[in-house]
């Protein structure tokens, strides 16, 4: 599936992101509520190899994009997503810490659901937050997502128990955000 927004472009995680990848991903600050973390470098280029022999996104299966910057080409992220086979999908975005606070999280988020819901006919779409990631679940509202459940000490994460936070977004709800131009940068 071709994947683009007015800055960046999505493919597939190459060898050569290996370095650049473990960076931002065994950062703490990053990392801090993200399932997956790796502890070398041979860690995330074996991610990236597993993530090789997946051509598209399959219902059950997780699909990890590059996301990249167009003017340069550099990793600046990546974006995971999961489709289910009644129409549902889920995802996960995270970003380096010098891609953070420039709008290009919204800006991926803006070509996914536009891919999702135009291209792919997803009908609802939903990310897993711990509430404490703040600037995350600041992102998902900023989106026109909508928070749909607040579980509480639902996860053991890391040696403790923790929140989980559900958003969600219908297509007749995009539909309606991108009917009255709100929401997203610009997308191709």
């Amino acid at each position: 599936m071709d994947l683009s927004t007015e800055r960046l472009w999505f493919d597939a995680l190459r060898e050569s992101d290996a370095a650049a990848l473990f960076a931002y991903r065994a950062d703490p600050e990053v990392s801090r509520y993200q399932g997956w973390r790796p502890e070398t470098l041979s860690e995330a280029k074996g991610f990236i190899r597993n993530q090789s022999g997946i051509a598209e996104p399959l219902p059950g299966q997780w699909f990890q994009w590059a996301i990249r910057r167009i003017d340069d080409g550099s990793l600046i992220g990546d974006l995971g997503l999961c489709l289910s086979d009644d129409k549902q999908a889920e995802f996960g975005i995270t970003l380096a810490p010098s891609a953070q606070g420039h709008g290009f999280a919204r800006e991926a988020l803006g070509g996914l659901f536009r891919a999702l819901f135009s291209r792919l006919d997803v009908h609802r779409l939903h990310a897993s937050v711990d509430p404490r990631n703040a600037s995350s679940m600041a992102l998902l509202k900023a989106v026109g997502m909508r928070q749909e459940a607040h579980f509480h000490e639902s996860l053991w994460f890391r040696g403790e128990w923790v929140d989980d936070v559900i958003f969600a977004m219908l297509a007749r709800e995009w539909r309606e955000i991108h009917t009255k131009g709100a929401g997203f940068a610009a997308s191709r």
